[in-house]
């Protein structure tokens, strides 16, 4: 038994990873990785098995946002050239629940830019989750709008709303170096406020954003205190015209790497690869699953995603089997 292995079943048996453990895997030798992997999977099999969980992404605001957050195509200091409109239309919003539910999709996250909701625009969202729910009973609904005030959250949770997203991104101690419009606290606060209105925490991180390996282990540290639900690992994908323009320091091992960090420090939670997979992990992705248990089908916010039809190959060229069942049986508020 290897040695990840032994920290595995420790973990599995309720050991909280040192600062030196965790350490140990992001600082591990290249050709240690696949026993690594088969570590993070013992334990992402214990609570899972081998079922992964498929999300899809609706942009339906983009661009107009007054946050300046580095890694942001769509954040006031970007001089990316993206497609900038308003808050999409009731319609255009459920026909993406429509195609969510025809790629298997178990998960439809509807994201707008922007510090947080306007009223018309909660009001548009309100309105869709309750047409979505009432058409795809067991779809889980995750709203991304950014800071809520507690009535907003009071409404999505009434009008159906599963889950709410809004990821802390990075470390604390990183957090001013990649933005200054908002704090972490603001983020967290977020997170917890959905939690007391009995909403699924969904919070996550960007990986790449040069920061040290101490702020990726604090990241996961930070998402296990939050006790999030659901943790997207985005992997930096540098969009010319960002202020991260031109940063390119990851490697597709070094994901796989994190993958399993996040999945010792956090085994029991929804661990989804998420942007910059296709780039990053190129064609090391398959591997992936063996320490997450959730992906993003279809396209992201303003970059593109691989052909679902490529996901699906590979889930089942894997032995994956797609998870149909419904967020609402495992959160309970």
């Amino acid at each position: 038994m290897t040695k990840f292995e032994t920290l595995a079943d420790q973990v599995i048996s309720g050991h909280i990873l040192t600062d030196e453990e965790a350490s140990s895997i992001l600082l591990s030798n290249d050709e240690d990785l696949l026993p690594l992997l088969h570590a993070a999977y013992k334990i992402r099999k214990k609570y899972f098995g081998n079922k992964v969980k498929l999300n899809m992404i609706m942009n339906t605001k983009s661009g107009l946002c007054p946050e300046n957050c580095g890694y942001c195509a769509q954040s006031i200091v970007s001089k990316a050239p993206i497609e900038k409109y308003s808050m999409m239309k009731r319609e255009e919003i459920i026909a993406g629940a429509n195609r969510a539910s025809d790629l298997n999709a178990g998960t439809y996250c509807i994201v707008a830019s922007g510090r947080g909701p306007a009223d018309r625009e909660l009001d548009i969202v309100v309105d869709s989750v309750k047409e979505i729910k009432e058409k795809f009973e067991h779809m889980t609904v995750c709203a991304c709008l950014g800071i809520l005030k507690p009535e907003q959250a009071r409404r999505l949770k009434e009008a159906g709303v599963d889950r709410y997203n809004h990821n802390i991104n990075t470390s604390a101690a990183h957090h001013d170096q990649i933005t200054t419009s908002h704090t972490f606290d603001d983020r967290v606060n977020t997170i917890e406020l959905a939690k007391q209105s009995g909403i699924s925490p969904c919070s996550g991180v960007i990986i790449g954003m040069r920061e040290t390996k101490e702020d990726v282990i604090s990241m996961a540290r930070s998402l296990h205190a939050m006790d999030a639900d659901s943790i997207p690992v985005n992997f930096l994908h540098a969009v010319d015209g960002t202020p991260l323009e031109g940063t390119n320091e990851l490697t597709p091992i070094y994901c796989l790497k994190v993958l399993c960090l996040f999945r010792f420090i956090n085994p029991t939670k929804e661990i989804r690869i998420s942007g910059g997979r296709e780039v990053n992990l190129r064609s090391l992705q398959p591997f992936g699953l063996y320490p997450a248990n959730s992906i993003f089908i279809g396209d992201y916010l303003t970059t593109e995603g691989q052909e679902s039809n490529r996901d699906h190959q590979m889930l089942e060229d894997l032995g994956f089997e797609v998870d149909l069942e419904a967020l609402n049986k495992e959160f309970v508020s």
